[in-house]
């Protein structure tokens, strides 16, 4: 593996309280791997940690820069979670991928090599933004790992489609339009489910895109609606025509009264509850393959709230896939 971007995880991230032996909590439990070594791929965990550590898609789409420290905010907030999915496994950390300097693109593709080789191996990478640049780089080693062939549908909890054309390069607002030309080219399916669209981050032309592409998508107005189950059932027909799931979850979606540590702090966000039945269908599926958390910006978090927040659904999305029972 190149090591260019590759950094192995640092055991110093994961330490904390020790209670008595029957309190464990996430640090006592998680496993650090190096990615360039072989022996991990016979470890027999089933999930693995991959921060990416950037944010210069957020800096050429013109947002508040920060999002490269999201990783580290989130390890932090998560070590002194208390464990409570049994001994057989533990949770394994795979380390971070950097982008130097502004050199985006190969970062992007330096996580992709490494969310591959997770998935090749059977495993459930989470991979933790940065920017939502990092959605391009998920999407990619995934397909790089399984092929053209296999309907990929995506699901984004988002504020914004990210549907803009790169005229002046990739960025944070990207990533869905690469997705969907990269399907273009090889004829297959773009299949695309956008939850937590507002319209006031969203230009006509945007709108358009996402009629142009068959994209489906829920308003923050219709997912206030739940526990309304009939708003569920979109969601549940456009999984049942998938082969496999990617799963992205950009916190700026959230409103900012729990998620001020963003690069776009939305005024009339979602709830974390809102979302929680979706990522339950989505999880129980059976489908799902791959999921990241973007856009932590811990320098203008409060009481580590977005951290704890993305942490928490980190957390949610391991018991929903019922990895560790």
């Amino acid at each position: 593996m190149d090591s260019t971007f590759y950094q192995p995880p640092n055991p110093a991230n994961w330490t904390g309280r020790v209670d008595q032996a029957a309190d464990i909590r996430f640090h006592q439990r998680v496993q650090c791997i190096d990615l360039r070594k072989e022996g991990w791929k016979h470890s027999g965990h089933k999930a693995a940690l991959l921060g990416f550590c950037c944010d210069e898609g957020v800096r050429r789409n013109q947002g508040r820069v920060g999002a490269a420290e999201g990783p580290a905010a989130l390890r932090k907030a998560m070590a002194s979670f208390a464990w409570h999915f049994g001994n057989d496994f533990q949770l394994m950390d795979a380390g971070d991928i950097s982008c130097l300097g502004d050199d985006l693109e190969g970062a992007q593709q330096a996580l992709a090599n490494c969310v591959a080789a997770i998935v090749e191996q059977a495993a459930f990478p989470i991979i933790m933004g940065g920017g939502h640049e990092t959605a391009w780089g998920s999407y990619l080693g995934l397909r790089q790992a399984i092929g053209a062939e296999a309907r990929i549908g995506i699901i984004n909890f988002d504020a914004h489609f990210d549907l803009r054309h790169p005229v002046y390069g990739a960025n944070s607002g990207t990533p869905f339009w690469q997705m969907a030309e990269w399907c273009a080219q090889r004829d297959t399916a773009f299949s695309y489910f956008c939850l937590g669209i507002n319209a006031t981050g969203n230009t006509s032309s945007l709108f358009a895109k996402a009629k142009e592409l068959d994209v489906t998508y829920l308003t923050t107005e219709e997912m206030s609606q739940w526990p309304n189950a009939s708003i569920m059932a979109p969601l549940q027909a456009f999984i049942a025509q998938q082969d496999m799931l990617y799963l992205t979850i950009d916190l700026d979606a959230f409103d900012a009264a729990f998620a001020p540590g963003v690069s776009a702090a939305a005024a009339l966000g979602l709830w974390p509850h809102q979302i929680l039945p979706f990522l339950e269908i989505i999880a129980v599926s059976g489908k799902l393959k791959v999921c990241d958390i973007c856009e932590l910006n811990p320098r203008y978090d409060i009481d580590q709230r977005t951290a704890k927040l993305g942490a928490s659904l980190i957390a949610r999305i391991l018991k929903f896939l019922n990895l560790f029972c």
